[in-house]
């Protein structure tokens, strides 16, 4: 019962679920009839078993003929001989014998049972009927899950209902076996978790060593959007955003901090020198512009050896190209990101950020009080002692005398 229920009812209701491909029915027993010969029947009317298999095939078939015309009106014959019972297949005639009918009731026994398998469903240690849901290719699987269990709710007041001896009322269930939503919730929320973690902790340890405001804001900001063009592009080249192809751009987010390391050190070198003071407008676009294109062609170098070094990896093809190639292909995206942002952006933000001027004597002691702060909340906070580095170096710099001048 459960098995029928299956293929003619829920398989083809899921089936109408936007996104799926298609519903693999398993478990169960298929009902057919079965027709067990008696031989000596068969010898006694001297009819052979290739006559009771024809009769059984023509016995259950439809026949569609052509039109009878009755008072000018055209009328469809149709012959409708499908089996609905077990009387239809006895009735079946096999042969004549002396103008007397040999039915199959006469030389074998017709009974409903179940159709040989090949496999079973098990859950929690009871037989069930199941069926595998499988998703169209290329589709959202999160959204195809979704569309399953809607339609599942609206067929489930369809399914058959049974009251029990105390009156109660015991219905048929569709329960999940295997629901992929939790899996892929907790993936994306792991690979969001080490993404937002890797980030930040590289941002923080850009602004601890770099130790300079504007050079950091443009260094920590190029890291985001970087890995919001490697997204979008991945989004419009069909590439899957799977651990392998997320662990991509974690692998590139090193390279992408040294692009722009480079860049904005080499800038701020220029700054720094003594021609360069107090250089504004024209002439500080035309110097961040020269200190840019200055290192331009190496960094480009680096990374396309880096892109190139990835070939091999392209093309790549059966199973481990399936593997390997989304992480080539995201890591190639989120460094050459960086590198537009770099060539086009970043110089344009270096210009509104080093034509701010402030009193570095006071940005410099609020850093350090920072460092402070920063430094015993994570103390406190991680009962470890490993933070009161950052007060070390907060109270070293506030006090302007390092520590290899105090020991000398």
């Amino acid at each position: 019962m459960q098995a029928s229920l299956e293929d003619f009812y829920v398989k083809y209701a899921l089936n109408a679920a936007e996104g799926v491909s298609e519903v693999a029915s398993i478990g169960g027993f298929v009902q057919e009839y079965q027709v067990d010969v008696n031989p000596e029947a068969l010898k006694a009317y001297g009819i052979g078993i290739d006559k009771v298999m024809m009769a059984v095939k023509n016995s259950n078939r439809d026949v569609g003929a052509e039109t009878i015309e009755i008072n000018k009106v055209e009328y469809l014959v149709r012959g409708l001989g499908y089996i609905k019972n077990i009387a239809d297949l006895e009735e079946a005639v096999v042969a004549v014998n002396n103008n007397v009918p040999v039915r199959v009731k006469d030389v074998a026994v017709v009974s409903l049972g179940p159709a040989t398998r090949q496999g079973a469903l098990d859950k929690d240690g009871a037989e069930v009927v199941g069926g595998v849901v499988v998703a169209r290719y290329g589709s959202n699987p999160l959204q195809v899950i979704n569309n399953v269990k809607n339609k599942i709710r609206e067929i489930t007041p369809g399914l058959p209902k049974k009251t029990l001896a105390d009156g109660t009322v015991s219905q048929l269930t569709v329960v999940p076996f295997y629901d992929r939503t939790q899996l892929i919730h907790e993936t994306i929320g792991t690979l969001e978790s080490a993404l937002s973690h890797e980030i930040l902790i590289t941002i923080i340890v850009v602004i601890v060593l770099v130790f300079n405001l504007r050079a950091s804001l443009i260094i920590s900001g190029l890291l985001p959007v970087a890995v919001l063009i490697a997204f979008i592009v991945m989004r419009y080249s069909g590439v899957d955003a799977n651990i392998v192809a997320l662990s991509g751009i974690a692998i590139a987010i090193g390279v992408m901090v040294d692009v722009g390391i480079v860049f904005v050190e080499n800038i701020v070198r220029h700054l720094d020198m003594p021609e360069n003071k107090g250089k504004r407008g024209r002439e500080l676009r035309d110097l961040i512009y020269n200190a840019t294109t200055e290192v331009s062609g190496a960094i480009t170098t680096a990374l396309a050896t880096t892109v190139i070094s990835f070939l091999p990896v392209f093309a790549m093809e059966s199973a481990e190209g399936k593997l390997f190639r989304p992480l080539a292909f995201t890591k190639t995206f989120a460094l050459l990101g960086t590198l537009v942002l770099g060539v086009a952006v970043l110089p344009t933000l270096a210009h509104l950020l080093f034509s701010i001027r402030y009193d570095k004597r006071r940005v410099r002691r609020a850093w350090n009080v920072a460092f402070i702060a920063a430094g015993v909340a994570l103390a406190s906070y991680t009962q470890q002692w490993l933070p009161l580095v950052l007060c070390l170096i907060g109270a070293n710099n506030l006090l302007e005398h390092p520590l290899g001048r105090a020991a000398s």
